[in-house]
């Protein structure tokens, strides 16, 4: 047995809006058996352009049923049948929200007709609920009313049944297919073509932007955990709302992965990434030299134009930091402006050319400090190359990534560099690959590091 369903509602997400239309048409699978439809007060004004849009005003619903008055109607239809819409998951998670808030749990099978029309009726150029029954001259007498919406799409699920010559429906529904949660305008060939292996991948629009980056370790198993779900916030429906397409890069590893994922984001700026976008070093270790020609250091937040000798992501680190060199070099803390009380300072003592000297000195001891090493890993790439995963550190900063062929052995990072492609570096990406290194210290190839006076 079938529930062919629509709703109309006050806004596109179940948690923070209301029904204010249902239809509910049963199908035993040959003919329509049992029929509700129903205005309902969502307590709470309906938008203006959703006026315009469905024709439900304010009045038409003021003396219509609370939806806890016809909760336990809509449960007894629902709750042993298939549950079929246009877009099912929205239906779905609009009824299943508001039943949930009277103590009613809708836990029952879906079934899409966009997506069944997709496999079963291919060919056409637009699956919307209007397009395509246009062009399968199915009249829709009230566009954009439950009722009107529901016959409309009883009438298609009916030619869905009769072309259905491969048995799509039965597919669909053994378990929970996972085709069911996917959004309704993503084909599901485009994820079925997924690797089960590292990578990134991308979620696009519908005119092709990229709105999503993630990272997987398994990129088939990741892509479709997304869609697991069906919560009724605002964020998770718009955007399965958005999403019309994936791509992927496969990456050899999943550290390679986590890194390209943050240069990616950092790149694109994507619509749906949050977390890191706004992920950046705060502070920096910088140097100048004043009127009197004294070399200066200072920590400052970080600056656009200017390359700091180091970063940190507290303010506390970098002082530490500071005063670390200033003891062991011997270095004013009035001109490094650690101590900023009033009195003599070194340059009363040393000539510009007598300090600067020690300035050098410690900033050749940061720098030689800095490691440069390359993190060397096996990968498994596609059509079944063996390759080792190059990610390499220069100096203690990020320099890029790449790969060459298994058991390759360099001497020295410019070897590396030619097999390397340069990427920006952040601060969370030199952290991951210090706490691998540090974590798997057999993967490690160190490199002498060649410093420059200054």
């Amino acid at each position: 047995m079938f529930a062919i369903v629509d709703i109309e509602t006050t806004g596109g997400y179940a948690s923070g809006n209301s029904i204010t239309e249902i239809a509910i048409a049963v199908h035993d699978g040959e003919r329509l058996v049992d029929y509700f439809e129903t205005l309902i007060n969502p307590e709470t004004p309906i938008p203006r352009y959703i006026q315009a849009l469905t024709g439900i005003t304010n009045p038409m619903v003021s003396q219509a049923p609370l939806f806890e008055e016809v909760a336990p109607k809509i449960y007894g239809l629902l709750h042993d049948k298939v549950f079929v819409a246009h877009n099912v998951n929205f239906d779905y998670s609009f009824v299943k929200h508001q039943l949930a808030q009277y103590g009613y749990e809708l836990d029952t099978k879906k079934l899409c007709t966009v997506r069944l029309a997709r496999k079963v009726l291919p060919g056409h150029p637009s699956y919307s609920l209007g397009n395509l029954c246009r062009c399968l001259e199915i009249e829709i007498e009230q566009r954009h009313r439950a009722g009107g919406d529901t016959l409309a799409t009883v009438k298609l699920f009916e030619c869905i049944l009769k072309n259905d010559v491969d048995g799509e429906i039965k597919t669909m529904l053994k378990g929970k297919a996972k085709e069911q949660f996917l959004p309704p305008h993503l084909p599901v060939e485009k994820v079925a073509k997924l690797p089960s292996s590292p990578g990134v991948y991308y979620f696009h629009n519908s005119k092709g932007k990229i709105v999503y980056v993630g990272k997987a370790k398994d990129l088939k198993k990741r892509v479709n955990s997304h869609f697991s779900n069906n919560k009724p916030g605002k964020q998770k429906q718009d955007f399965l709302r958005e999403i019309h397409n994936v791509s992927f890069q496969v990456c050899g590893s999943e550290l390679m992965a986590f890194i390209l994922e943050s240069i990616e984001i950092k790149r694109l700026w994507p619509l749906y990434n949050r977390s890191l976008k706004g992920f950046q070093q705060t502070f920096g270790l910088y140097m100048y030299e004043d009127g009197r020609g004294y070399r200066r250091l200072i920590i400052e937040k970080m600056k656009k134009q200017l390359e700091p000798l180091y970063t940190f992501n507290l303010l506390l680190d970098g002082l530490n930091l500071l005063k670390q060199l200033i003891e062991q070099f011997e270095l004013c803390a009035r001109l490094c402006y650690v101590d900023k009380t009033y009195g003599p300072t070194l340059a009363d003592q040393l000539t510009a050319v007598e300090y600067n000297e020690r300035v050098s000195r410690a900033i050749e001891h940061l720098r030689s400090s800095l490691p440069s090493f390359a993190v060397v890993e096996d990968v498994a790439l596609p059509k079944k190359e063996e390759k080792q995963g190059i990610i390499l550190m220069e100096k203690g900063r990020f320099y890029g990534m790449g790969y060459v062929p298994a058991n390759t052995s360099f001497t020295h990072i410019d070897e590396y560099k030619k097999h390397v492609t340069q990427y920006p570096e952040s601060e969370y990406i030199r952290g991951l690959v210090y706490q691998y290194a540090t974590k798997n210290p057999h993967r490690k190839v160190e490199f002498a590091t060649n410093v420059s006076s200054m």
